[in-house]
């Protein structure tokens, strides 16, 4: 019966297929007749549509591009299970160790110093009270206690941000950061986050919680230079870590994220309200009582005691690669105290010896006078040495690039490249008479002396700082151009627009400036900004993450600078910078002096070279400025700074082949292009020659004699004193040392404004040389 039925229901189910078959074909042949010819109609031997070659090929090649991805994780799973199994938890000393940044001078060898001392000490944290470390729980990492210690996400976060980005993310927890702070400085890579992340995810697994607060403790920076509690606890409190009470436990773990910032003596503001968050959430976490947090008050701190390595002229070598680095804002100054960087500044060992020897004086100089110094590279903009001071651990305040002085006739130079942008012809003759009126003063000009030239020509007025040639010249220029070209050289302080004693050099710079905007004129108009890192390195020195930028910015044009190259060397070969002719190489210069006499300077360079000394003396509140007292030989301090200028040249360019400057292929015009600059394009020098001859025959007036025989007395007295301590004098007021911020400006100003530069009422005004 089955059997049976089985055969049945065989049959019974061919029949129906045999059926259905006839059906399909005679629909099938319905649709041909109706439709198409018998050339559409499918073979009988048709099973269905016929699979194409290259459909048959896809199969395979995606089997392989899955087998080659499932390979690859498979090596990857086993290449990272390798990677953990040999990655190896570091020591707090050598997470620590890591971390300093070393300052070189130009070879790259020799240490200046490094941004952090060697203020660290390992502890046990046993002896801790429990609310020293849960102070940095609190400010760090409130989950500290009951999470896993890795944040996966967060580590992919910080790995996209730091490669998409370029800026440096750490980890999140208190494991991370210690396992961030290790690879510090690599963890802008691929390679160097993913061995943050199991570095991070060993210390997670095989270390116990307290083990890891206290090694972060240990190797933590907490400002100050201090790694690790202990000595932090020391440098802010002056006490080891066990004696510290909870407030003072909440002030340095609060600042951990910007302890360089958020100290309490640089921003008490930002120091309070970071420790008074960190008591707010050590009370709700069960860390402090509602008595002892309401009893916690921002404690003392010490004041940060300056260290040797900072002694001498190192202090402001390093302070000065510190301000510059921060100023890029590639760099925090945290991240600079941290980051193990090896810093190469550009430096001359040797010549920043000979530069500090210079500048200290040989002893004859009084003590209450200060002197800044600075010299650079003319082609790159390298400062090659600075002169900040004698001990940055005495006086922290930098002589070269924070103390100001008024510049004195250094400025007459912008003045001067204001007419030869304007094709005046530096022979044209000007009226170098004293006193003289303008118009629009109401006040008398005078030179230093009250000396009388005659006309003279622009080269010579530069040579000897005339101070009622510039004036005039200025009266052409316009105040407004005057301060406009010096700041395209590089004067960066305030220059006033409105005022014809700007060429005499009535507002204060520094001498950074000076070198600055001379570099400018020296490079024939090419500025190179001045600078003194020449690269930044991380680890361990082999991967360059800085460089400095020495492609310079054409703001003159070359015959314009090289025609004021040639007046400045005038004032070398026959003007008050004869000195510097002691230097043997060829060089070019301007000084300036105030007319109160408070301070005295000099800017000059050779083809490659460019130097600068300035010298005044500050008031006892630091303010103001009394005249230079004679010294040496110096009247008044005048011509000490060419002094200085030639006793470093001679020494910087011993050695290097002299190299004259270029001649300028275009000279200008006498009078101007529309003849109306000086006395006029009718008259020349030898016109102006025989004259003078002609009236000393004819015998000149009284007057004539009287300032003939004045400015003869002058120059005697000048060969009379050393060769290298012949007279600088110029023609502005110069004022002196204060920092760079505060009052030390307007009372600078003020100064100004009653000296003789501008005089009250009635008065004249006596110029410098």
């Amino acid at each position: 019966m089955a059997t049976h039925k089985n055969n049945a229901g065989s049959t019974s189910a061919r029949s129906a297929r045999s059926s259905r078959t006839s059906t399909s074909h005679a629909r099938s042949a319905q649709g041909n007749s109706t439709h198409g010819t018998s050339g559409s109609r499918r073979p009988r031997n048709s099973r269905g549509p016929r699979r194409s070659h290259s459909s048959m090929k896809k199969r395979p090649i995606i089997k392989y591009i899955l087998l080659s991805i499932l390979g690859l994780f498979v090596i990857g799973v086993a290449g990272l299970g390798i990677a953990y199994a040999t990655t190896e938890i570091p020591s707090p000393e050598s997470v620590a160790l890591s971390q300093k940044t070393t300052v070189y001078y130009n070879d790259g060898t020799t240490a200046i110093g490094s941004f952090q001392e060697e203020n660290r000490e390992i502890i046990g944290c046993s002896a801790l009270p429990d609310y020293v470390g849960n102070a940095v729980v609190a400010s760090e990492n409130r989950s500290f206690w009951s999470d896993s210690g890795i944040d996966l996400r967060g580590i992919a976060r910080a790995l996209f941000t730091n490669i998409t980005t370029g800026t440096r993310q750490g980890g999140s927890t208190i494991t991370q950061q210690y396992a961030e702070r290790y690879y510090l400085g690599e963890t802008k890579s691929y390679i160097g986050k993913l061995r943050e992340a199991l570095l991070a995810l060993k210390i997670a697994q095989t270390q116990d919680k307290s083990t890891v607060l206290c090694n972060y403790m240990n190797t933590i920076y907490f400002g100050r230079g201090a790694y690790g509690i202990q000595a932090a606890a020391k440098a802010y409190f002056n006490k080891d870590a066990k004696d510290l009470t909870p407030s003072e436990a909440a002030l340095i773990a609060g600042i951990i994220p910007a302890p360089s910032i958020w100290d309490p003596a640089v921003d008490n503001v930002a120091a309070t309200k970071r420790f008074n968050r960190v008591i707010k959430i050590m009370k709700e976490d069960g860390y402090l009582t509602s008595e002892q947090a309401a009893s916690a008050q921002l404690p003392q701190t010490i004041e940060q005691a300056s260290t040797d390595q900072y002694a001498g002229d190192k202090g402001y070598l390093l302070s000065m690669v510190k301000s510059e680095l921060l100023n890029t804002d590639q760099f925090t100054e945290d991240q600079l105290m941290t980051g193990g960087y090896s810093i190469i500044t550009s430096i001359d060992k040797d010549k920043q010896a000979y530069m500090q020897q210079v500048g200290a004086g040989d002893g004859s100089t009084p003590e209450t006078v200060e002197t800044g110094g600075m010299s650079a590279d003319v082609d790159t903009g390298e400062i090659i040495a600075v002169y900040g001071g004698k001990d940055y651990n005495t006086k922290q305040l930098n002589n070269a690039t924070q103390a100001i002085y008024q510049a004195g006739s250094t400025m007459k130079t912008f003045t001067l490249i204001g007419a030869i942008q304007q094709d005046v012809s530096l022979n044209t003759l000007f009226n170098g008479n004293s006193p003289r009126t303008y118009q629009g003063l109401g006040k008398s000009v005078s030179n230093y002396g009250n000396i009388s030239y005659g006309n003279i020509t622009l080269t010579r007025a530069l040579a000897r700082s005339v101070n009622t040639v510039f004036v005039d010249l200025n009266q052409k220029v316009t105040p407004e151009k005057t301060a406009q070209i010096a700041k395209s050289a590089g004067i960066s302080s305030s220059i006033q627009t409105d005022s014809l004693y700007n060429t005499l050099g009535i507002d204060a710079i520094h001498v950074s400036e000076i070198v600055q905007a001379y570099q400018t004129i020296a490079h024939d108009g090419v500025r190179n900004d001045l600078h003194i890192v020449r690269e930044v390195r991380s680890d361990q020195g082999t991967n360059t993450v800085y460089t400095a930028n020495t492609q310079g910015t054409q703001v003159f044009s070359s015959n314009v600078t090289a025609n004021a190259q040639t007046a400045l060397r005038a004032v070398i070969t026959e003007g008050y910078g004869t000195p510097a002719l002691a230097v043997g190489k060829t060089v070019a210069g301007k000084s300036g002096t105030a007319n109160d006499n408070s301070a005295v300077s000099f800017a000059g360079f050779s083809r490659h070279v460019v130097t600068a000394f300035a010298t005044w003396n500050p008031s006892d509140d630091g303010k103001t400025n009394e005249p230079v007292p004679t010294f040496g030989g110096y009247t008044d301090g005048m011509g000490y700074p060419t002094h200085l200028f030639t006793l470093y040249m001679k020494q910087a360019l011993a050695g290097v082949q002299d190299e004259a400057f270029p001649t300028p292929k275009s000279t200008g015009i006498v009078g101007g292009p529309d003849g109306s600059w000086g006395l006029g394009g009718q008259r020349t020098q030898t016109q102006n020659d025989e004259e003078e001859e002609s009236s000393d025959d004819d015998s000149a007036s009284e007057s004539n004699r009287r300032n003939q025989n004045q400015e003869q007395q002058n120059q005697q007295q000048q060969n009379s004193t050393d060769s290298n301590s012949s007279g600088n004098s110029d023609s502005s007021s110069s004022s002196g040392s204060s920092s760079e911020s505060g009052n030390s400006g307007q009372n600078s100003q003020a100064n100004n404004e009653n000296s003789s530069s501008q005089p009250q009422s009635g008065e004249q005004t006596t110029g410098g040389n």
